[in-house]
């Protein structure tokens, strides 16, 4: 288990950096807008790693707690709803990043072993 204690003072690189340190084979990036279902995020609305992660106003700090068996679906709503912030989860193939928009129901786990699996081939 994973826990990203987040203030305002937590860059997205720092949280960026946490997750794929606990699922190597994946990355997560964070986005302006909210994709829509089985749709990718565009990336004119990137947000750069030095972004400040706002939290609400009511709020001094917010906890983040995901897993491996968590869904991706359940983690990108997780940040949509604790800090209005759009993520999106991308899974290693080669050299290359593909986003899970078709597999977000699988979990992470599932996802970190097929990227695994498709950077060794």
């Amino acid at each position: 288990m994973t826990i990203i204690k987040i203030d305002n003072s937590v860059k997205a690189s720092e949280i960026k950096d946490k997750f794929h340190d606990a699922f190597p084979f994946l990355k997560i990036e964070f986005f302006r807008k909210v994709h829509k279902n089985l749709q990718g995020s565009f990336k004119k609305d990137l947000i750069k790693d030095d972004f400040n992660i706002k939290v609400k106003i009511n709020d001094k700090n917010v906890e983040l707690i995901f897993d491996e068996e968590m869904l991706v679906s359940e983690l990108e709503k997780e940040f949509n709803d604790k800090l209005q912030l759009s993520a999106q989860v991308f899974r290693k193939a080669g050299r290359s990043w593909l986003e899970t928009t078709f597999t977000d129901s699988w979990s992470l786990r599932k996802q970190n072993l097929e990227g695994m699996e498709l950077s060794q081939l």
